[in-house]
């Protein structure tokens, strides 16, 4: 198949200007789809760093001045450039990450969608009046921005996790300094392009690919305010550590337990958990981790699991029939590597697939895999796999599943499925997750939804989506007023 691609950007952004930076080292861009050198772009220096810190500082002094319907203005504008080229940058992005063309439409389109949603949301950001014990004193709370925050996003959704900071970011009047992974840093790059269009103040948004000392550096620099985190548990307890007292929001790693009780609908149980184990080739922080189904549910579960992964299709990502792409890199191959070497060790049943697939153009072509009789304390159980697996663990009752699910470090999102309203709302009080699903997709999300971690949990803090991520990228202000002398 014939497909024109857009022509990467290989430079840096800063101030409202692409540049090849001052440094001469240059990172080589390989896509996982095809293999093939995609781009070179040049490696940011604390030279690029300082001056991006301080555009935005200085873009940021100004922009939390202007009226909130004009930032909303700005932001709509960037919302509708960004609609209009979704094909454009969906294809770029599966060309760096791998996913299924479908997926990266699907993302560049809740993108565009986040634009207009913060606008809206930044319009109806308010405050209160207070009572206070004094008569002479009139209190009111407002929101003000938080300042310049240093962004570090993931390579699983390149453009969708930078817009989940951004428009918010934006519209409540901060500045940013981006820094994707090097390797899944073109679309974001592409998008400022756009972003510039449509009108974006210069120095607002600046973007320095690079890897994970470059971020260490950008997170302690003097003038970074705040940090917004999505990425693994194990990098983000390192960002906490460097950031200090910095205002942050962390949205880290899960291990999603799905819980099938004997009265589900197996049917749409299976559905579920197969669809949201393989979404994105399971490089997703809410993907089905681990199905936990009761005894006297199993053989009916695994029926169903077995028809559903029939229909996942592996392939070339840029085909229409493709609904399982190329996994991103070797760290996360050689991870599901591991697991499932474990799993062939210790006996348990891999039912379908079980490793990478040869006959494509890279080596991270990965099966869909269901494996069964998964123990607890294996690397499939207590272990963030980020692939396209689904392990099964059996539990005696709905006490032993909730135990099982519960004994983890990690607590992001989860599900339950049950024909039982009783039953089930023990599950959504008891499962130590901050979102619970009943009767839906681990994977499931809404732009609305306030998405994050459970406190005790090594998920992190702060809220991705709707109006709760305005309030966590905005400090809340309080004035008194003496009146009546």
């Amino acid at each position: 198949m014939s497909i024109k691609m857009p022509t990467p950007i290989e430079q840096l952004f800063i101030d409202g200007r692409f540049t090849r930076g001052s440094g001469k080292e240059r990172a080589e861009v390989f896509s996982p789809a095809t293999g093939e050198l995609i781009a070179t772009l040049p490696v940011p220096t604390e030279k690029e760093l300082s001056e991006a810190v301080a555009a935005a500082r200085r873009a940021q002094r100004d922009w939390r001045k202007v009226a909130v319907a004009k930032r909303a203005e700005v932001c709509h504008r960037i919302g509708d450039l960004l609609a209009e080229r979704v094909e454009e940058l969906a294809l770029l992005q599966t060309l760096e990450q791998g996913k299924p063309l479908a997926e990266s439409r699907a993302d560049l389109e809740e993108a565009a969608q986040l634009f207009h949603l913060h606008a809206e949301d930044a319009m109806r950001l308010t405050g209160e009046t207070l009572p206070s014990t004094d008569p002479q004193k009139r209190m009111h709370t407002w929101r003000q921005a938080v300042g310049t925050w240093a962004i570090i996003t993931p390579w699983n959704f390149p453009l969708l996790m930078f817009a989940e900071f951004a428009a918010p970011g934006l519209a409540t009047g901060n500045a940013l300094v981006v820094k994707p992974p090097t390797h899944t840093s073109l679309t974001v790059l592409k998008a400022m392009e756009i972003m510039a269009e449509a009108g974006l103040p210069d120095g607002l948004v600046n973007i320095l690919p690079g890897e994970g000392d470059f971020g260490a550096k950008l997170v302690a620099d003097p003038g970074i305010d705040a940090i917004g985190f999505i990425g693994s548990s194990a990098t983000g307890a390192k960002i906490a550590a460097t950031a200090g007292l910095k205002r942050s929001v962390m949205e880290c790693s899960g291990n999603g337990p799905v819980v099938i009780l004997d009265d589900a609908n197996m049917e749409r149980a299976a559905k579920a958990a197969v669809d949201s184990a393989f979404y994105c080739a399971g490089q997703v922080c809410c993907a089905t981790e681990r199905a936990i189904v009761l005894e006297s549910a199993h053989d009916a579960f695994v029926d169903a699991v077995l028809k559903y992964a029939k229909t996942v299709n592996l392939g070339d990502p840029f085909a229409a029939a493709t609904n399982l792409g190329p996994l991103n890199n070797e760290g996360v191959a050689a991870k599901m590597d591991r697991h499932l070497a474990e799993a062939r060790d210790r006996g348990f049943g891999i039912l379908t697939g079980g490793g990478r697939v040869d006959g494509h153009p890279t080596d991270l072509y990965y099966d869909f895999t269901v494996v069964d009789g998964v123990a607890e304390d294996s690397l499939l159980s207590r272990e963030e796999s980020f692939g396209p697996v689904l392990p099964i663990i059996t539990a005696k009752n709905d006490d032993d599943a909730l135990r099982i699910a519960n004994a983890d470090k990690l607590g992001l999102q989860s599900a339950v499925f049950t024909n039982d309203i009783n039953r089930g709302y023990r599950f959504l009080e008891e499962l130590e997750t901050g979102q619970v699903l009943l009767n839906e997709s681990n994977g499931w999300w809404d732009v609305n939804m306030p998405f994050g971690g459970a406190g005790g949990k090594s998920t992190g803090w702060g809220r991705i989506g709707g109006i709760y991520t305005l309030y966590d990228m905005t400090d809340l202000r309080t004035s008194v007023i003496h009146v009546g002398d």
